[in-house]
């Protein structure tokens, strides 16, 4: 996996899985499955994988959110949150799964929704944007827009961290963003009006980048 030889990590899985007799096991062995597909772009295949690890251990919470990866990268969004919502519910306490979940709504539009997923899993997990790996599990927005960027610069700035905020908030008035009556008008806003880096930033917001 670690060197994204996919088909050779798929090999040995299932080697290991003759090996053993254990639901538990088998059921984290199919999820590696899916993720190695996954990685792969092979959805079919991954959404099958994940779907063996649940019929071993339906209280597993991963290949439930795995399985709304496939879908959100396969650009279904509205299919993917149930599984999302199902692995919170086994899971109510995963900083990467309401993440996604606030990633896809965003994906939909639906900013309010994701506002109050990204603010809960901020608050479970302050790193949890930081986090990378092979996992399959963090989705990221794969072409971010200005509503994105408002979005984000919101949620931080609701729980204070005013840095973060001030750096996605450039980024929207970068894409473009210039309600400023919006902005004011923003009680999340409010909590950071009075930081000098707001104020500068708010007297004098970079000029929108142009496309080529």
């Amino acid at each position: 996996m670690a060197r994204k030889n996919y088909e050779g990590a798929v090999d040995y899985y299932q080697r290991a899985l003759r090996l053993q007799n254990s639901p538990t096991d088998s059921a984290r062995l199919w999820n590696k499955i899916g993720i190695a597909y996954q990685q792969d772009n092979n959805y079919s295949a991954a959404r099958k994988a994940y779907k063996r690890s649940i019929h071993f251990d339906q209280k597993f919470s991963d290949p439930w959110n795995n399985l709304g990866t496939t879908y959100f990268l396969s650009n279904k969004f509205k299919q993917s949150l149930k599984y999302y919502e199902h692995a919170i519910a086994l899971e109510p306490k995963s900083a990467l799964f309401h993440l996604n979940l606030g990633t896809s709504f965003s994906r939909m539009k639906k900013y309010d929704q994701a506002v109050k997923e990204y603010q809960v899993a901020l608050t479970l997990d302050p790193n949890v944007l930081a986090q990378h790996g092979y996992g399959g599990s963090v989705i990221q927005p794969q072409h971010p827009d200005v509503d994105y960027f408002y979005n984000m610069a919101k949620v931080f700035a609701s729980l204070g961290r005013t840095d973060e905020a001030i750096r996605y908030l450039r980024r929207a008035f970068e894409e473009g963003f210039k309600n400023l009556k919006r902005l004011d008008a923003d009680p999340d806003f409010r909590k950071i009006s009075k930081d000098p880096s707001y104020v500068a930033l708010r007297k004098s917001p970079p000029v929108g980048i142009k496309e080529d």
